[in-house]
């Protein structure tokens, strides 16, 4: 037994050792920004920082004589092992940073930061200190692409494959999709693509009034659509309508598929967004609900001014179904039918592909036309009807695997907000802090929405939130797939 255990799990760990070096070496960069404005937090991150490099220098010296190719499966067990170990390296700072902090809330806020979540359990951000500040931010940033797409990156140089690696981590239905040849150079334009994303959203914001470091935080958690803030009122402290648009154009790009901005820039034409019908259902459905949303706030008299009313429902709308978490609002004293259908479109409105959350537009799409197919083909029997998209036929294998996906994101977030009540939610808040969370929404409903946070929460309910916000990041298959027997079968 002991020899199958390891030569499933070491492996693994001999690539989890780099990507803990690298990583520690990441942790010295908010050192740099403790150290300008001397907020004392400093002895956090270097403390992080050495544990992570003791960590991935034993496990190097445990593993180095267990090097193999990775199989198909050991992406998922690789992809599930970073994305805990690195919130737990990440957490170290945090907890020494914030005076009265527990474990458990360190943790949920590390972890929400590498998931893209941004759902917080602090209060009195504008207080913390500044390299706080920018860890949490900047995490998100990482996460977003994912960390594991630039180790990807710089697998090759190790002398083992990423294909699998890249296929456990990377979002949607339609995983096998190339940029390049070299899955190596696929991972590299995703990121060129993003970092260049990031600096024209950094230049924008400084240039519709954010200071600089505002603008730096702020764009980090934009382009990876996460929602963390260095204020309490998140963008209701600005109230500026030109950083709102800004962050509006930014969402909009970034909850794109970056496989399709890739393309569109190596062909130099924007045809590419154009033919493509996710882009194109992501920017209609989003422009559509800020529409619906604008009218019911106006209508229902919550805002007079119908301008003022676009100008709310444009900003806290686009911020929601594209699971960013920014809010100008209290968007849980609108009128419920313009509350739920945001939360509603939040499940499925991003491209697969991008930085967003939830079940990705593309899935809604191929159920949609399977729906289509299974109609036509009930009235005429003995019709071929395959679900097409841009003129191909779906594999039938892609259409099982996205129904059998949305039956079990729907399956877990009603038992999860069964949980979540029967811990002592109301309805309200445990089914909006459960979408939060699978989702990678951030702020919920209820107890837990944008006006408040999730410190409210119990540490039993905190650490239910942080699974669920790895579930989602990793979307779910990656996880459930190692509490599985047949896994650990050699």
């Amino acid at each position: 037994m002991f020899r199958s255990l390891r030569y499933t799990l070491f492996p693994v760990l001999n690539i989890t050792a780099p990507v803990l070096a690298v990583f520690s070496l990441v942790l010295l960069i908010p050192c740099l920004v403790s150290l300008i404005f001397e907020d004392g937090a400093l002895e956090g991150f270097v403390h992080a920082s050495a544990a992570c490099m003791a960590t991935g220098a034993l496990l190097w010296a445990i593993t180095r004589g267990d090097k193999r190719e990775l199989l198909p499966r050991d992406g998922f067990l690789l992809a599930t092992l970073i994305w805990v170990l690195i919130p737990v390296f990440a957490s170290i700072p945090i907890f020494h940073g914030i005076e009265g902090i527990s474990v458990t809330t360190a943790f949920f806020e590390a972890m929400s930061g590498t998931t893209t979540t941004c759902a917080t359990a602090l209060t009195g951000l504008d207080a913390l200190p500044e390299s706080i500040n920018f860890w949490r931010c900047f995490l998100s940033w990482l996460g977003g692409m994912g960390i594991l797409v630039l180790a990807v990156a710089i697998l090759p140089l190790l002398g083992v494959g990423g294909a699998q690696v890249f296929k456990a981590e990377t979002s949607g239905p339609m995983k096998e999709a190339r940029l390049t040849p070299r899955i190596a150079d696929t991972a590299k334009g995703l990121w060129a693509i993003y970092v260049l994303m990031s600096v024209a959203c950094a230049l924008a914001y400084r240039w519709a009034g954010m200071d600089t470091f505002d603008s730096i935080l702020h764009t980090f958690t934009t382009v990876s659509l996460g929602g963390f803030s260095s204020h309490d009122a998140s963008f209701a402290y600005w109230n500026n309508p030109m950083i709102e648009t800004v962050t509006i154009a930014f969402i909009l790009l970034c909850g794109t598929s970056f496989t399709l901005h890739f393309v569109a820039w190596k062909s130099r034409s924007p045809l590419a967004y154009l033919k493509n019908p996710e882009c194109l259902a992501w920017v209609g459905i989003c422009v559509g609900t800020i529409a619906v949303v604008a009218g019911i706030l106006y209508q229902s008299g919550f805002y007079t001014d119908p301008w003022e009313a676009l100008r709310k429902a444009a900003f806290n709308v686009a911020s929601t179904i594209s699971t960013t978490g920014f809010a100008t609002d209290d968007f849980n004293l609108w009128p419920a039918p313009a509350v739920w259908l945001m939360i509603i479109v939040t499940c499925f409105a991003t491209c697969g592909g991008s930085t967003g959350g939830g079940v990705k537009m593309l899935r809604a799409i191929i159920l949609i036309k399977q729906i289509a197919c299974q109609f036509k083909q009930t009235q005429h029997p003995k019709i071929v009807a395959p679900v097409m998209l841009q003129g191909s036929a779906i594999d039938t294998q892609v259409v099982v695997s996205t129904l059998s996906f949305l039956m079990l994101w729907v399956t877990l977030l009603i038992f999860s907000a069964w949980v979540f009540m029967a811990t002592g939610l109301d309805l309200k808040t445990a089914l909006g802090t459960a979408v939060a969370c699978i989702t990678n929404l951030g702020p919920g409903l209820g107890d837990t929405g944008p006006a408040s946070n999730f410190s409210v929460l119990s540490d039993a309910q905190l650490w239910l939130c942080t699974f669920l916000m790895l579930l989602g990041r990793l979307e779910l298959v990656t996880v459930f797939m190692l509490f599985t027997r047949s896994f650990w079968k050699t």
